[in-house]
């Protein structure tokens, strides 16, 4: 039927496709030359018999084709789809509808497989729509002009509705990145870029841009971000959307609840950030059944609520993170009236537990800040309480507390010592019930009776030990805030 034989048929179609699959790739030459070939085969004979093949040929490569292809490759492509398109779609035909009318990005993924059958009358058929739908000019041109928009979205009518390329690609960008799988992804620049994105959209775009950043907040404030320019540009971004959606009213009884997971509520954000996206909500929302109305997930109201939220925690959890932490209030946790070490607590609070990771970095700061003021035996625990408190923080300190305690260990490092212990027992253990125990009797022993193994006080005070405590937690802290001069107060 085309003239082209079946092994060819094959080959091209497998080739096509490899481009579909994998045109996130960068620009590639043998792709490049296999999309213009296609569209010069459209392009010289654009209402002909065998324009069907190209046209589908292009449509499955349109994505590589949108994104970087090499020079001259995008305009080759579009002038001979447009060429199909203006000779094709006002054909007469008899069909009461197309295969291209219920055509959506799933779909693209069996472009080749229907290909094939469809330009081989002998091969079996087992589509739904007949042979010949599929092969009316006027269905080849509405495939044409979907190419059409895979490339240019927006730049034509009457196609379905669908998620831009490069859309679906930050989808699954944040998908990664938001379930702590962020795999060849420059994180600060990510969310950098989002918050960007947000100070740059259209008007109608704006509220789905808002609500990407929404989900990438919560990981730019959960500590695994440790660039305070990062928390900047986001608040920024939302400092200058709030008031595009300050004093709008509104008819709604009530309004959606937005989703709570980041990945879910990325998705959602950037289905929202363009025409073809939200035509695709809208379509699931009125073939699933469920779902709220466009009008009211894009409220300028409930945008203004989501701002608002948004900007609260940006704000808190950057002073939190890089601003000055006070720890005034642990005195009165730590702290006994007369003013000697709370040891029980502290050492419980130093057990390797999930639970304590809430208390860590106060209590290591405030460890760190009392240290130069203690006595011998108060400063032994209070290192170690230093020590500690820095491996059960999770994801990592923040920046002022890094800076704190960085300055406490570099003094306790770089102290003289001897050159052998002048006690004979090993050090304590810093894990486990040895250490659980051991350090409220080393405290305080007329209150805590010793196990039945302990080390002696001056293997607690060893300057020996101490400066290799100091060292150890230095070198696991140094590197995590270079650019902002992290350890440097």
């Amino acid at each position: 039927m085309t003239g082209i034989d079946n092994d060819t048929l094959d080959d091209l179609s497998r080739l096509w496709d490899d481009i579909r699959e994998n045109h996130q790739d960068s620009r590639n030459s043998g792709y490049d030359q296999a999309v213009l070939d296609c569209a010069a085969r459209l392009a010289a004979d654009p209402g002909g018999g065998t324009a069907f093949f190209w046209t589908l040929g292009l449509a499955m490569t349109a994505p590589y084709v949108a994104r970087l292809p090499g020079e001259g490759v995008r305009q080759g492509v579009v002038a001979a789809l447009e060429a199909a398109d203006g000779a094709l779609r006002d054909r007469p035909c008899d069909h009461g509808s197309h295969p291209y009318r219920d055509h959506d990005h799933h779909d693209d993924l069996y472009l080749g497989d229907q290909l094939v059958q469809i330009a081989d009358e002998t091969a079996e058929w087992d589509e739904e729509r007949p042979r010949d739908e599929w092969l009316c000019p006027r269905n080849t041109a509405g495939f044409a002009r979907i190419a059409l928009d895979i490339i240019a979205p927006g730049s034509v009518t009457d196609v379905p509705p669908r998620v831009p390329v490069d859309d679906r690609g930050t989808i699954a960008t944040l998908s990664s990145l938001l379930h702590g799988y962020p795999l060849g992804i420059d994180i600060d620049e990510e969310i950098s870029f989002q918050a960007r994105s947000l100070t740059a959209a259209e008007p109608e775009d704006r509220a789905g841009r808002l609500q990407v950043v929404r989900a990438v907040s919560w990981y730019a404030v959960s500590g695994m971000v440790r660039t305070k320019s990062v928390l900047d540009d986001l608040v920024e971004a939302v400092e200058q959307a709030l008031p595009h959606f300050e004093d709008a009213t509104c008819a709604h009884e009530r309004h959606p609840v937005l989703p709570g997971s980041g990945p879910d509520a990325a998705e959602l954000g950037v289905m929202l950030s363009s025409p073809g996206g939200r035509g695709v909500y809208e379509r699931i929302c009125a073939e699933e059944g469920y779902g709220a109305p466009l009008e009211k997930v894009v409220c300028p109201v409930l945008m203004e609520e989501v701002a608002e939220d948004v900007l609260d925690r940006l704000r808190e959890r950057r002073e939190e993170l890089f601003g000055n932490r006070d720890t005034s209030h642990a005195d009165a946790e730590y702290l006994r009236a007369d003013g000697r070490l709370e040891i029980e607590r502290i050492a419980d609070r130093l057990d390797y537990s999930s639970r304590n990771e809430q208390y860590a970095d106060d209590l290591g700061l405030w460890a760190a800040r009392r240290y130069e003021r203690a006595g011998e035996r108060e400063r032994a625990v209070l290192l170690l309480t230093v020590y500690q408190t820095m491996k059960i923080s999770y994801p990592s300190p923040p920046l002022p507390v890094v800076r704190g305690v960085l300055a406490t260990l570099r003094a306790v490092a770089a102290a003289p010592r001897p050159d052998a212990c002048a006690h004979d027992d090993e050090h304590p253990a810093l894990r486990y019930a040895e250490f659980r125990r051991g350090m409220p009797h080393f405290y305080a022993p007329e209150e805590f009776p010793p196990a039945e193994e302990c080390r002696s006080a001056e293997a607690w005070t060893c300057p020996r030990f101490a400066a290799a405590v100091a060292e150890e937690c230095v070198e696991g802290l140094a590197g995590l805030y270079e650019d902002d001069g992290g350890g440097e107060e």
